[in-house]
């Protein structure tokens, strides 16, 4: 891409984190609103049929069919897989690493009921575990990166990915933020109004902080301030683009992007099997002198990968969606959200509905 504008794109994993912490946390935080207890059982299993059938499927191709791997070497053995713990100690370079971000959202799933349970007893850790968590993260990456500085200026890019930029105890702060955004529009919606009505005025900061947390990282070696304060800058950017998106004084909220709904329900499937797809169209390129970065290269790698997602979407995702319809429906007495039809297609991206 010009520019390697390509560089960035880790930041839309920040951006998923934020809404996946507000549209989660407010499916939680909704019933303690209303003074009502969290269904754990249907929580849980809605998850696991959400998310576990195209994950099983896709993990199975990745370990019985070797020879379709983007990379020879699996990021990690079987177990940290199948326990949704391949995050820890992690390395890029290797096969099905984008699922750390899965694995993040699976600890982030089992943590976060339970911790609202404990607030909702006692409010005042309210304000002490979100402290807690994002301090501590800052605090961690700080020593972190100190303890991995390399020899030769800067830390240590592997120990970075391995101990830093992967697991899930230094990359909480957006979903820390987005859960926060939904508590204060279930339990403070006066607030609510008030920073919806003065998000006119949040765009442009939001974005001066993803441009900084982005620039910090522009040296030719990675500075502990990067390690620091890259992922709390961007996160809290997403977390005022996200506030701006839920306005209704802006016109992000009134947009109504055709088949938007579509390419939503089948993100998921084009997440988990994007690279097997990717690496199948390098190799048919290679064999027929076409040019990677050519224009008909990438319009195939990108037709491809939305057939293919639809293919899993039909004959596993859905399934299992209408199987979940019946043993875990939602509550009929859930707080639904109303801004346009984005929060539905939110909620239906990658595996938050």
């Amino acid at each position: 891409m010009p520019g390697r504008v390509d560089r960035f794109g880790w930041i839309g994993v920040d951006l998923f984190f934020v809404l996946s912490g507000y549209l989660i946390g407010g499916q939680l935080l909704a019933p303690l609103a209303r003074e009502q207890s969290i269904k754990l059982g249907r929580f849980f299993a809605r998850r696991v049929l959400r998310i576990m059938p195209a994950y099983f499927v896709i993990l199975a191709v990745y370990f019985l069919l070797p020879s379709w791997r983007e990379y020879p070497d699996m990021a990690q053995p079987l177990w940290k897989f199948l326990l949704s713990v391949q995050n820890i100690a992690l390395h890029g370079g290797t096969a099905f690493s984008h699922a750390w971000s899965l694995a993040v959202e699976d600890q982030f799933y089992l943590c976060l009921p339970f911790i609202l349970l404990l607030v909702n007893r006692s409010p005042r850790t309210a304000l002490t575990i979100p402290c807690v968590i994002v301090f501590g993260g800052l605090a961690l990456r700080t020593f972190l990166a100190w303890k991995n500085w390399s020899i030769d200026g800067g830390v240590s890019f592997r120990a970075f990915q391995a101990w830093i930029y992967y697991p899930s105890w230094t990359r909480l702060d957006p979903l820390v933020l987005g859960v926060a955004l939904a508590a204060i529009e279930k339990f403070r919606p006066h607030w609510w109004k008030r920073l919806t009505n003065f998000a006119i005025w949040l765009w442009l900061p939001a974005l001066a902080l993803i441009g900084y947390g982005l620039y910090l990282g522009e040296g030719d070696n990675l500075t502990i301030a990067a390690c620091v304060w890259q992922f709390s800058l961007v996160a809290l950017g997403m977390a005022g683009l996200l506030i701006c998106a839920q306005s209704p004084r802006l016109i992000f909220r009134r947009i109504k992007i055709p088949g938007a709904a579509f390419v939503a329900s089948i993100a998921y499937s084009a997440y988990l099997i994007q690279k097997i797809i990717i690496h199948a169209v390098d190799q048919f390129c290679s064999s027929h002198n076409i040019q990677l970065t050519s224009a008909i290269a990438l319009l195939g790698v990108e037709l491809c990968v939305y057939a293919t997602a639809t293919l899993l979407f039909l004959l596993v995702e859905r399934p299992f969606l209408q199987l979940r319809k019946r043993l875990a429906p939602r509550s009929l007495a859930r707080n639904r959200y109303r801004s346009c039809d984005a929060s539905q297609i939110l909620e239906q991206d990658f595996h938050i509905a």
